[in-house]
């Protein structure tokens, strides 16, 4: 085994640096590193935490016709816990779609992906309730929060009730079209 002959300028540099630091600067030093491991530590849960949109994943996908895909899915994140914006690209001006308004969105309700855009072709087909999203409610308060919030400016199918296979169970179309089917069991 060869002894070690060259030491690289940024080794000698990051030598240099430690061997002059003084007390305070080493405990200075201690506490940005201890800062640092917690925001990776914090970045590798969210990591974990976030469903991944790798092959095989399953998300739902909303295509709004009106330009209020954004304003939609701004409405569900502030009444969906655990839920968060994770990435949008707009229309530029080379379009085809409204400048500003969204190409692709990802966002997170509860805990589930889901995605959505504002189609630039208008389609002969729109949201339908035959597919909508089911929320098993925690408690009667949650139950009656989001049957209010989504009913708002939309239209209730299932007033809240006992239909026999939950204890209260209601079904509405929000203002955007999307259907919502809210459960308490």
């Amino acid at each position: 085994m060869q002894p070690m002959t060259k030491i690289t300028p940024l080794l000698l540099l990051i030598l240099l640096t430690f061997s002059c630091s003084d007390m305070n600067k080493n405990s200075d030093n201690s506490i940005k590193i201890s800062e640092l491991q917690a925001r990776i530590d914090s970045l590798s849960t969210l990591k974990t935490e976030s469903p991944n949109t790798k092959s095989g994943q399953i998300a739902t996908f909303l295509t709004f016709q009106n330009e209020d895909a954004e304003q939609a899915m701004n409405f569900y994140l502030e009444l969906f816990d655990h839920s968060k914006s994770i990435n949008i690209k707009r229309w530029g001006k080379e379009g085809p779609g409204k400048e500003g308004t969204l190409m692709h969105a990802t966002f997170i309700l509860n805990g589930k992906l889901f995605m959505c855009s504002d189609s630039p072709a208008i389609h002969d087909w729109g949201f339908t309730p035959a597919v909508s999203n089911f929320v098993e409610c925690k408690d009667e308060n949650e139950l009656e929060f989001l049957f209010t919030k989504l009913s708002e400016n939309g239209k209730v199918m299932m007033p809240l009730d006992n239909y026999g296979f939950s204890k209260k169970f209601g079904f509405v179309e929000d203002q955007f079209g999307v259907s919502w089917q809210l459960n308490l069991q």
